[in-house]
């Protein structure tokens, strides 16, 4: 499927691994676009919709147990079409900034390359979902596993898996803000948040001309 790229909002995605700082650094986005006047929505995957908020329960609780792979493939891609119909394509389409806190490039890395399953169909399956939506900029905060996860308490499902896991998640995120750095900013964990949100800004900044305020 060839990429769809809209000329109406502009649609940013936030990735990362566990403990990366994406709410910190979603909130610091939000604030600042905000105070350029313009009309930001905020949401996430799993969960920005009713529906997805129960698949968002089935995927993350650690009551779930084991899933077959495919079977949590196809359950993020059924949040993933839900998300982008019923949310992301209207505020796209009234002109909005959209930002989302992990779209398809964590169901690659995370049910891809952390379940080894083959990228290639993984990929096919997210990219029908979503219509092949992709953000015009997909900013990648960069953390190693070891250190994300000293960062939480409490893991989900998905956080509790072994750190082997995570280090393949984490290879993928900046395998695929490699082949593409045009849309993708990765950005290290070492600075402070404060240092982080403006080379975000940086980045954000040239793309801004087609939101509507």
């Amino acid at each position: 499927m060839d990429p769809l790229f809209t000329d109406t909002g502009v649609f940013l995605a936030l990735e990362g691994g566990e403990g990366s700082g994406k709410s910190t650094q979603a909130a610091l986005l939000v604030e600042w676009l905000e105070s350029l006047g313009h009309r930001v929505l905020l949401t996430r995957e799993p969960g920005g919709t009713e529906v997805g908020k129960i698949l968002r329960h089935i995927v993350l609780d650690n009551d779930t147990g084991e899933l077959s792979p495919r079977t949590e493939v196809l359950l993020y891609a059924a949040d993933k079409a839900e998300h982008v119909d019923m949310v992301v394509l209207p505020a796209l389409a009234d002109g909005a900034v959209v930002l989302t806190d992990r779209y398809v490039d964590s169901t690659l890395a995370y049910q891809g390359a952390g379940r080894n399953l083959d990228i290639a169909e993984v990929e096919h399956i997210a990219r029908w979902a979503t219509s092949s939506l992709r953000p015009h900029l997909t900013i990648v905060l960069d953390i190693d596993p070891a250190i994300g996860h000293a960062r939480f308490e409490g893991a989900d499902r998905i956080e509790s898996e072994p750190l082997e896991f995570h280090q393949r998640v984490r290879a993928h995120f900046l395998e695929l803000a490699a082949a593409d750095p045009a849309h993708y900013l990765v950005v290290g964990g070492g600075g402070t948040p404060e240092e982080i949100h403006a080379d975000i800004r940086t980045a954000v900044e040239p793309w801004l001309g087609q939101a509507h305020p």
